[in-house]
C-alpha cells in the first residue's frame, strides 16, 4: 500500500501522530517559498505588536487571526501554485487564472490584516 493509503488505515494516536508529521512537512515547504518567509519575518514584528496595540482582547484577537489569515492563504496559493505547476509547464487560459485567483486571496488577507491594525491604531489616535 502507498503511504496516502496507509494514513486512512490508521486510528487514534498514531493517525494523529502521522496527520502532525504531514503538517510539519507541510510547514517545511511552505518555509522554501519565499513569500512566506518573507510574511513570517514581518508576523515576528505584526505578532508583538498586536499584543502592545490591542487595548482589548477582540482588538488583540483581531490583529493576531489577520496575521493568521495572510499566513493561511499563503500556504494555500503556494499549493495552489504546485499543482498547477505539476500540471504541465505550458501555458493555459485555467491554470493562470487559478494562480492569479490564489494571488488575489493572499492580497484580500493583506488589506484585511493592514484594516485590523490600522482601524486599531485609528482608535489609539482617536481616543
Amino acid at each position: 500500500m502507498e503511504d496516502h493509503q496507509i494514513q486512512k488505515t490508521r486510528t487514534g494516536l498514531d493517525r494523529i501522530a502521522r496527520a502532525f508529521d504531514i503538517s510539519l512537512k507541510g510547514l517545511r515547504a511552505a518555509w522554501l517559498e519565499k513569500a512566506f518567509r518573507q510574511e513570517v519575518a514581518l508576523s515576528i514584528v505584526l505578532v508583538p505588536l498586536a499584543l502592545v496595540l490591542g487595548r482589548s482582547w477582540v482588538e488583540t484577537m483581531m490583529m493576531l487571526m489577520a496575521v493568521g489569515l495572510v499566513l493561511i492563504c499563503e500556504i494555500a496559493n503556494s499549493a495552489l501554485e504546485a499543482v498547477v505547476d505539476r500540471i504541465g509547464p505550458e501555458f493555459h487560459e485555467l491554470s493562470g487564472r487559478a494562480k492569479d485567483l490564489g494571488s488575489a486571496m493572499v492580497l484580500v488577507a493583506i488589506v484585511l490584516c493592514v484594516l485590523a491594525y490600522g482601524g486599531v491604531i485609528l482608535g489609539h489616535l482617536r481616543a
